[in-house]
């Protein structure tokens, strides 16, 4: 009837225990439930605050990692249970330590799968941890349970499961020191966000400007260029209809060549996204869903062109009236909706030009990237591809990509 965590207590070395903090969540009659907090791993703070980290698997809250703080030496939680949205990881065990002004977090960089073993930075006690891009990366193999453990002076000692076929392989050993992690990093550059009470999006990799249909235009180098949204509670669309639109400009040949993603990764997590398949002749924007307990269920809509001809296309995908619809300049090609929530479970993140995992980057530019948790008319639509028309009813983001501030 619902899933449990607690922390069992000694307050004598060992000798005797009881049962301190609790935390539970219900399951409901459908069968979901928010979270399941498990395989934990503790952490004490320098104020002595200690950080409870936990899998999350298969709650319906958004992210794979969730946790909690005790500020009474395991006695009681100062609050419930929080999952980590933004904090890309696959359904996996991780281990924290502290080591000096940080708190590490060693587990797997991929948001769907067991691999790219890599160690991350809180440096506020585990509130808040470095992006993806920001973490050190171990392997880029196969790569799934942790530990960590201090070895003498700044070293570090991790353990982990490893291979270059799967993650259980090998058991492998690495040891680091403080040097070799990433040093702290300042800001990324931004470019605007003009959705209501949006904060300015992380310019990533470079991405520089260009011109564009209406002003400039942000370039990608599809190496390491992106465009990354600050989460916020706005952005998970769920079950609603609504409505994505953007222009591109392009010319490779392979690849994938992701346009715009929301969500998670991989197929069984909710997600959107649209992307180009030149190597197939086409564009492709797909939903996966979840509905209840019930298992995911995706559709996917595509053009019979790639529109890889070095000019600017105007992309729309919307969801509404049962139907899922792509435009390419106008023109619309459907197939049916699959009813469900687009964002639940699964990590969440929106990039424009990068896959969640980080393994396809677009190469060439895109100009107004706007979501809507609406069903924007034909006739809003062709307002925005023809004159750039200000819909500002129901604004998810709004990112014009026409500057970028701060240094590279």
């Amino acid at each position: 009837t619902a899933n449990h965590a607690a922390l069992i207590v000694s307050d004598d070395g060992g000798d005797h225990w009881r049962i301190g903090a609790t935390d539970s969540w219900p399951i409901a009659d459908d069968g979901t439930f928010r979270q399941k907090p498990s395989e934990m791993t503790m952490t004490e703070g320098a104020d002595g605050t200690i950080l409870v980290s936990g899998r999350e698997q298969d709650g319906t809250d958004l992210g794979h990692r969730t946790q909690a703080f005790s500020r009474d030496g395991g006695t009681s939680f100062t609050s419930p249970f929080r999952a980590l949205p933004d904090l890309y990881t696959p359904q996996v065990q991780g281990s924290t330590l502290r080591l000096g002004n940080r708190i590490l977090l060693a587990c797997p960089g991929d948001p769907d799968r067991r691999r790219t073993m890599m160690v991350r930075s809180s440096y506020d006690g585990g509130r808040t941890w470095d992006s993806v891009d920001r973490g050190t990366v171990v392997t880029t193999d196969w790569s799934g349970y942790s530990d960590m453990v201090g070895i003498g002076g700044s070293a570090v000692g991790l353990m982990y499961e490893g291979g270059a076929i799967d993650a259980r392989d090998e058991i492998r050993f690495a040891r680091f020191t403080e040097d070799w992690l990433q040093p702290r990093r300042g800001p990324d550059p931004t470019t605007i966000d003009r959705a209501p009470h949006a904060p300015r999006a992380a310019v990533l990799g470079g991405a520089g400007e260009t011109d564009g249909v209406f002003g400039d235009a942000l370039e990608f180098d599809g190496t390491d260029d992106a465009v990354r949204l600050p989460y916020r509670d706005r952005l998970p669309l769920g079950k609603k209809d609504f409505t994505a639109s953007l222009w591109f400009r392009y010319t490779a040949t392979t690849g994938e060549q992701p346009l715009l993603w929301m969500g998670g990764v991989g197929g069984t997590q909710p997600q959107v996204w649209l992307r180009g398949e030149p190597a197939s002749g086409r564009l492709q924007a797909l939903i996966t869903v979840r509905d209840g307990a019930s298992a995911p269920r995706s559709a996917s809509v595509r053009t019979t062109g790639a529109y890889n001809d070095g000019q600017w296309h105007h992309l729309a995908l919307r969801r509404g009236g049962g139907q899922l619809t792509l435009f390419i300049d106008g023109t619309s090609v459907s197939t049916a909706d699959v009813p469900g929530s687009v964002s639940r479970n699964a990590p969440f993140g929106v990039h424009i030009g990068q896959k969640l995992d980080s393994r396809a980057h677009f190469t060439g530019a895109i100009d107004e990237v706007r979501v809507y948790d609406r069903a924007l008319s034909d006739a809003e639509l062709t307002g925005v591809r023809t004159t750039n028309a200000p819909v500002t009813r129901d604004t998810v983001l709004w990112l014009p990509m026409d500057r970028v501030s701060g240094s590279h």
